[in-house]
């Protein structure tokens, strides 16, 4: 089968330098998996260009080993190769993945394709711009309407990253009275991070909070009770150590990272973090905190279950789905739940963190090897 893989969205996050996201990491490992026999697509403006193999193969290693020199590396595959790209009926029936809501938008999104003549795949990853529209940009709830819609008109098939997601876009379709789209869940893996190093990057017990900071992760909380904790433990209190971009309006959050003289030398901000570095970090902390309002799947957890870090987290059913009974949970709004949990959980020995750790023994972290069986199960189904 012929496979056609939308890299519009990674190409243009790279050429402008920027860290990639949990929905472009999603989208690398689809290139990992099927990159050595597919095609890529690349949207400039108004044209949709799929690159010969050759040239597929050239784009798809700059990606996956992004170096100082992608831009160059860029401009001279697009001089090359550009100019030849095949842009109308070339692979006529071919599966497309987009995998990243890329484009999906916009309004000559369904003639594009119609042009193209793929069979479009769609790997949706929330619908909470549609369901949590307060926590996301302006405007970004009446696009995100758009693009759902395009999924469900459009799709030969639908990917979705946890049962909970499938069953809001289930309730989006029958909102707007159209019949869902072929479907499968596929959950997804943690990142492949390279082995931790021995030695602590910090003396003191410290938790780790992972994501760009925006208004859903709930940092602000966060901050507050790290407020509280120090004014009730003094040098005593536990360290927070937040990795992850600065986002959208997160101005309050901002406030407290620069101004608040109280939460100097307690919370430590990462914005650029290496695999590396995260592993070390992820690995000697007490635990990863996930105070989350809104999640469509929930890689951190993933990842800090996985190499046997417990997770303090808001219950969520995508969560729960994801890990069971084995993270402790509490209401993302329980201020007080929060801080008498990280205070038992700073104790490396306390009962709460070994209970955890006994139950984590039991967590069966998913795969890409096991991803990857699903979506190509569902793709001969969809021959």
């Amino acid at each position: 089968m012929e496979i056609v893989i939308d890299v519009t969205r990674l190409a243009g996050r790279f050429m402008k330098g920027r860290l990639p996201t949990g929905v472009d990491r999603v989208s690398l490992e689809y290139i990992r998996h099927f990159g050595d026999r597919a095609h890529a697509m690349v949207r400039l403006g108004q044209r949709e260009m799929i690159l010969p193999r050759p040239a597929s193969l050239r784009l798809f290693e700059l990606l996956l080993r992004p170096s100082q020199g992608f831009i160059g590396e860029m401009i001279r595959l697009a001089v090359q190769e550009f100019p030849g790209m095949w842009n109308k009926g070339c692979l006529q029936g071919a599966f497309l993945f987009n995998t990243g809501h890329s484009g999906l938008e916009r309004a000559a999104y369904p003639s594009a394709l119609g042009r193209l003549g793929v069979r479009p795949i769609f790997f949706v990853h929330d619908l909470i711009p549609i369901t949590y529209p307060e926590y996301c940009r302006r405007g970004e709830s009446d696009k995100h309407v758009v693009r759902m819609n395009n999924v469900l008109d459009l799709a030969c098939g639908v990917i979705t990253n946890s049962a909970a997601t499938l069953e809001e876009l289930g309730n989006f379709a029958k909102k707007y009275g159209k019949p869902m789209p072929p479907s499968v869940t596929a959950p997804l893996a943690s990142a492949a991070l390279p082995p931790p190093l021995a030695k602590r990057p910090m003396t003191a017990p410290y938790f780790v909070v992972l994501g760009t900071i925006e208004p859903r992760k709930n940092h602000w909380l966060l901050l507050q009770v790290w407020r509280r904790l120090v004014e009730q433990m003094g040098t005593g209190a536990p360290r927070l150590v937040i990795i992850g971009q600065r986002g959208w309006e997160c101005e309050n959050v901002v406030d407290l990272l620069e101004r608040c003289e109280a939460l100097r030398g307690y919370v430590t901000e990462l914005p650029a973090c290496s695999d590396a570095e995260l592993s070390t970090w992820l690995k000697h902390a007490q635990a990863l905190l996930f105070p989350s309002f809104a999640e469509g799947y929930g890689i951190p957890l993933v990842e800090a279950l996985s190499i046997g870090v417990p997770v303090i987290a808001s219950d969520l059913p995508v969560f729960r789905e994801i890990a069971g009974n084995i993270p402790d949970y509490l209401d993302p709004l329980d201020g007080m739940g929060w801080i008498g949990r990280i205070k038992a959980f700073a104790e490396t020995a306390s009962p709460e963190r070994t209970a955890q750790l006994r139950r984590l023994a039991s967590f069966s972290a998913p795969t890409w090897s096991t991803h990857f069986q699903v979506v190509e199960e569902f793709m001969e189904r969809l021959q």
